[in-house]
């Protein structure tokens, strides 16, 4: 039996991609082609409609990479396919058949209104149901050369750059032709298919399966293969009974929601994703029309502005279709930011900014956090998400985790303060769907919450690069919304499913703290620059902020419409792929210029705050506590030792430090004191000894070394710029010889000792200082970096018995563990954390701040292996 079952499969599955999907078009006749190809960057499309366009033919190659060409499309519906439905096909030469990360096409009427986007999956346009024949047809599209760049993985690419990308065509154009779409042979493609892939879902021993099979068996028997399109309605017929059968009342119910998932940067860069927006949105509006059940979430009101500043025909669209009830605004967010990095204030924002531009410009009022994919969630979200209004928190990514399974796929999430979010993982696995059976069934199959909760939430549609659901997911669904067998798919608002899935799983159970991703930890690191540009953003933001409050108060008029464009351009730089470092060098090379350009307008908007408000010859502090410390002219040199409120002003004036700075050479070592804090550096550079002379406690073990640096392999099992796997840690280099250490002596404010090193091909300078009155002692790095698959970090072992560490997050913090009693305690070998961590012990602690990292190793010393401490540097 088993062997006959396979039998039928082979056939089964050879007549449907060879014979049935082949012939749901009948006839085709070719339709000329023009080509232009812009310069340079895209243009509008009134100017390109404009240009001189050359002959081109099917077959011709075109496209270096990230170039954009435009084609005209012209010729006429033969007369004798009147009655007919006609659709034009075209494909530029796609590579493969996932869309988004490649060729990308948009069409456009002779008017230059977009018409609907082309992709491998969704490369034809609906000319009419019923041709009167003999009908011009004439278009224009716009053409992206994209390159694949994950055609080799996700290795380092030339492709990444338009300055590296290699000059030749990379792609060929393959069909432009109208063609006769049969509707009937497209009907029986996905009854075919439905019934085909629920029969491989089923068990053998199913007599669902074999009835399946049977009804399979005959629909094939009536089929002619050499009049397919005649026959079609004779073989769906066999099939009816099979395909009438409800699902059975315990069946699991998938609420289905069109999705595409758009990265605003990620193997393309920002450009791009503006023109992916047009291209899903045209194809979501075309198959709203086409299905008027169909109905289609979307977030990132940073998208939505795009396309109502670039493409006005698709705004309109997009806003009759959300007050039709089929276009449904989700997300809350101005992008789907990182879910670790950004701090409380820019993760506020993300969400007032959204949610205002939903409201001011849709007229929608959104409810939950839509964050499909991020690499972990901070454990302040709850609390960030209840106080904006927001019910319920949606994200698929934590089923990639390498080491521990979540045990739920519906819970309650509760943050640091204790406030709840209703939460909800995808059992499918994927924000990707295509409603396919394998799919469908793995959702059923992976559920947590079997016996309390009989529900769980499919987006479906291509994404990543945009693409969105297509007509086949649609046809798919219809048939799958109630099948013996099958698991039920309904389309639904998810507003409506958060709403049911509460109030059916009343006792839900509650995850308490962070969502920790247990997979792409190296996107605390990865491309510091972009790191330290969040972060010096983030805090002159809010400088400017309290500077202006202070000047409005003296009457100035308070930069609005300036700050809110600068706080749009920070938070779309926390994107999930921008901000992690996880994108194309392109999209890096932009961050770091947009980051520059912000920051310096931020520095002038401070400047003439403070001059606004009469502060310009005061020393301010923006900082939350009273303050002594050293006030530095531009070039870094100290001027006096001062004092300043919290959120205040004071005059220039000196304060006589009561604990001066003294150093000494002591043999080959430099001896930093200030009567609260002893450092010695020894002739390599590196600390030997911290000593807290008020508690008269030596803090870095005997025989070690602090502000180690150490060079580590970086070569990770897969995801480059994503990942730091646990074996990175046993191969390194220490960097202990000096090319020079000098001791600077600035007065009894400060004193440095400046080491120079030299490995590989780079250079780097640090420095530890010691200032005036301050019981710190300050570390700084300047890194000229040149090394390829390497991680450098700095090692600070401290003497204290520390079970747990607290790490800085959004408005508050975390505790983690540093031993690894666990599976999932030793997952978390890399962590998250803000300006500081800390250690601590009964009666004593010790505090580790930053300015611009977020990466830190933090664990205790095991036996026979080295102790280590050590935030990352770089």
């Amino acid at each position: 039996m088993h062997q006959n079952l396979t039998l039928v499969e082979e056939r089964i599955h050879r007549v449907l991609t060879e014979r049935i999907v082949p012939a749901v078009y009948s006839a085709r006749v070719p339709v000329a082609l023009k080509a232009w190809m812009v310069p340079d960057e895209p243009v509008p499309a009134s100017e390109a409609l404009a240009a001189d366009y050359a002959p081109f033919a099917v077959g011709d190659s075109w496209g270096r990479a990230w170039s954009t060409w435009w084609f005209e499309v012209s010729g006429e519906i033969p007369t004798d396919w009147a009655g007919r439905t006609v659709e034009l096909l075209l494909d530029p030469g796609f590579q493969g058949d996932w869309p988004g990360n490649q060729a990308e096409a948009l069409v456009h009427t002779a008017d230059g209104v977009q018409v609907k986007g082309i992709h491998p999956r969704n490369h034809y346009v609906r000319l009419t149901d019923e041709a009167a024949g003999g009908e011009p047809v004439h278009f224009f599209v716009e053409a992206a050369a994209n390159p694949d760049i994950l055609v080799n993985d996700f290795i380092p690419t030339k492709f990444g750059s338009k300055k590296t990308a290699p000059e030749k065509p990379i792609y060929t154009f393959r069909t432009a032709e109208l063609a006769v779409f049969e509707p009937e042979v497209w009907g029986l493609q996905f009854d075919v298919e439905v019934l085909y892939q629920l029969m491989k879902e089923l068990p053998e021993t199913e007599p669902r399966r074999h009835e399946v099979m049977r009804a399979l068996e005959r629909a094939l028997n009536v089929l002619r293969l050499d009049d397919i399109v005649g026959t079609a309605a004779s073989a769906r017929a066999e099939l009816v009974d099979v395909l009438s059968r409800p699902a059975s009342a315990s069946a699991h119910r998938l609420s289905g929601i069109g999705h595409a998932h758009i990265d605003t940067a990620w193997l393309w860069p920002i450009r791009e994703t503006k023109r992916k927006t047009a291209r899903t949105f045209s194809n979501v509006l075309a198959l709203a029309e086409q299905y008027p059940d169909f109905r289609f979430a979307a977030s990132s009101a940073q998208q939505y502005a795009w396309v109502k500043e670039r493409y006005p025909h698709v705004w309109e669209g997009i806003k009759a279709v959300i007050a039709a009830g089929q276009w449904i605004v989700v997300g809350s967010q101005w992008v789907e930011p990182d879910g670790n990095l950004p701090s409380g204030e820019a993760m506020v924002r993300q969400i007032t900014q959204g949610m205002r531009f939903f409201r001011d410009e849709l007229g929608v009022e959104t409810h939950g956090i839509w964050l499909p994919d991020s690499f972990g969630y901070t454990a302040a979200f709850p609390q960030i998400a209840k106080l904006a209004g927001l019910d319920w928190f949606l994200t698929q990514k934590i089923s990639w985790s390498q080491t521990n399974k979540f045990p739920h796929h519906t819970f309650w999430w509760e943050g640091i303060d204790g406030s709840r979010i209703f939460t909800h993982f995808p059992p499918i696995d994927t924000y990707n769907s295509t409603l396919e059976g394998e799919e469908l069934h793995h959702a059923v199959r992976q559920f947590r919450d079997k016996g309390k909760a009989t529900t769980s939430l499919v987006p479906f549609g291509y994404g990543d690069g945009g693409g969105g659901p297509i007509r086949e997911m649609m046809e798919r669904q219809r048939r799958v919304e109630s099948l013996e067998g099958s698991p039920r798919v309904e389309i639904e608002h998810p507003d409506e499913f958060f709403a049911a899935a509460q109030a059916e799983y009343t006792d839900a159970p509650v995850w308490v703290g962070e969502l920790y991703l247990e997979l792409h930890r190296g996107t605390f690191t990865s491309h510091a620059r972009e790191k330290r540009g969040n972060r010096e953003a983030e805090n002159r933001l809010r400088e400017a902020e309290l500077w202006w409050t202070a000047a409005a108060l003296k009457g100035a008029e308070y930069p609005y419409e300036a700050l809110d464009r600068l706080w749009q351009g920070v938070l779309l730089q926390q994107f999930h792929d921008i901000l992690p470092g996880s994108s194309i060098q392109w999209v890096h090379e932009q961050n770091e210029e947009d980051y520059a350009i912000a920051l310096a307008e931020l520095e002038r908007s401070i400047a003439e705050a403070l001059a606004a408000a009469g502060l310009s010859a005061a020393v301010v502090n923006s900082a939350d506590h009273a303050r002594r410390s050293l006030a530095l002219d531009a070039d870094g040199t100290p001027l006096a030792l001062v004092e300043t409120p919290a959120l205040g002003v004071a005059s220039l004036v000196p304060v006589t430090p009561a604990h001066p700075v003294t150093a000494e050479r002591d043999g080959d070592a430099i001896v930093l004191d200030n009567g609260l804090v002893r450092v010695t550096v020894d002739a390599r550079g590196l600390v030997t000894s911290i000593v807290d002379l008020a508690e008269n406690r030596e803090l870095v073990p005997a025989g070690r070394v602090a502000n180690l640096l150490q060079l580590h392999q970086d070569l990770p099992n897969a995801w480059d710029a994503w990942d730091i796997d646990a074996h990175y840690r046993y191969t390194y280099d220490d960097l202990d010889a000096a090319d020079a250490v000098e001791l600077v002596v600035d007065g009894d404010l400060r004193a440095r000792v400046v080491v120079t090193r030299s490995f590989g091909t780079s250079r780097l300078t640090q420095t530890i200082a010691v200032n005036a009155d301050d019981a710190r002692v300050h570390f700084a790095v300047d890194l000229d970096w040149n090394e390829r698959e390497k991680l450098l970090k700095a090692s600070l072992p401290f003497v204290v018995h520390a079970h747990h560490h607290s790490a800085e997050i959004q408005y508050g913090h975390v505790r983690r563990a540093t031993h690894t009693n666990t599976s999932w305690e030793d997952a978390k070998f890399e962590v998250m954390a803000h300006r500081w961590v800390h250690v601590e012990e009964p009666g004593y602690g010790i505090g580790v701040t930053n300015d611009a990292t977020y990466g830190h190793d933090i664990t205790s010393a095991p036996s026979g292996r080295r102790e280590r401490s050590r935030p990352r540097c770089a």
